[in-house]
């Protein structure tokens, strides 16, 4: 299959495009490249570096699915430069999925948030919640869903709406929140929680990429939205997990960050997915990785310091 992936530099994508080119598919990844371009040099690979809202440079000519990624990331991001979130979250989706549709691509995969659903007191989120998205990045991601399900008569839609991803890849993360608190334990040998009462769904990276070669496997079999993910914890039980691999001690703080909820992904599962690996694998892989010197406490593994000096630079 030919497959165009957006973000496919990132650090799903990352992950992504090699897994899709060792099933044979022919793989065009669209990406920006703030965050640089990890991905190795293959027969079957295109790397574009282009800007997805100049949506015209985006190559779909004999496309057959797109899976789209490229997304301004998390909270802080977003708050950062609103115009630009909506700009990249919104605007640019509407305008890649009509040229899709223009040029006959077939299925189209879209990577939402579990976000969108805000502050849930319900013990199990399901799709058919309202969504009450409390930030510029989660409601970008909730209108951006509403725009492609207008669509949905035109292409094969899929929207995930994935947990906090975890675990490591080529084009790493450290603002998210088992890596971050990993990697805290592992270079300072104190883990910071603000406020640690707050629930959050988490789903490892190779199962985040199981998801997306699930999606494209099922092909028109599968269609809507899908919840992804499936251990819910606390932000202090992950700190606690941490520390039964380390000695670090964690100290708890007042936080000003409301967000809470437990997604449920039984949707997902009726179509046949599971899910293989664990938040404890995340962390002994970023402990693996970090003790082996292979993965390192970087700046421009925290999105919001990059996206700052870029902000600085213009």
């Amino acid at each position: 299959m030919n497959i165009l992936v957006t973000g496919g530099c990132g650090y799903v994508g990352s992950v992504l495009v090699p897994r899709l080119l060792g099933e044979g598919h022919r793989v065009t990844a669209a990406d920006i490249m703030w965050f640089g371009n990890y991905l190795g040099e293959h027969k079957n690979l295109k790397v574009l570096r282009l800007d997805i809202r100049d949506t015209d440079s985006i190559p779909m000519e004999g496309v057959e699915a797109i899976i789209h990624l490229a997304n301004i990331a998390n909270d802080p991001c977003s708050d950062l430069n609103a115009k630009l979130a909506w700009e990249v979250n919104t605007l640019a989706t509407m305008n890649i999925v009509e040229k899709a549709i223009k040029c006959g691509v077939r299925q189209f995969i879209y990577a939402s948030s579990g976000s969108v659903y805000g502050v849930k007191d319900e013990p199990e989120v399901t799709e058919d919640l309202p969504l009450v998205p409390i930030s510029d990045y989660n409601k970008t991601k909730m209108i951006s869903e509403r725009v492609l399900l207008s669509y949905q008569d035109s292409i094969l839609l899929q929207i995930a709406r994935p947990a906090t991803v975890c675990g490591v890849s080529p084009r790493m993360r450290l603002d998210l929140s088992v890596n971050m608190l990993t990697m805290q334990a592992l270079t300072k040998g104190e883990i910071t929680v603000f406020g640690g009462d707050q629930t959050r769904p988490n789903i490892h990276l190779a199962d985040m990429v199981e998801v997306y070669m699930h999606f494209l496997a099922k092909g028109d079999k599968v269609r809507g939205i899908y919840n992804a993910g499936f251990e819910n914890m606390s932000i202090l039980s992950i700190a606690k997990t941490v520390t039964e691999y380390t000695e670090a001690k964690i100290t708890v703080t007042e936080s000003n960050d409301p967000r809470s909820y437990r997604l449920n992904s039984d949707k997902l599962l009726a179509t046949g997915f599971r899910p293989r690996h664990t938040v404890r694998d995340a962390i002994r892989e970023v402990m693996e990785a970090y003790r082996a010197g292979t993965l390192q406490d970087r700046e421009e593994w925290y999105s919001i310091r990059t996206m700052k000096k870029l902000e600085n630079l213009g």
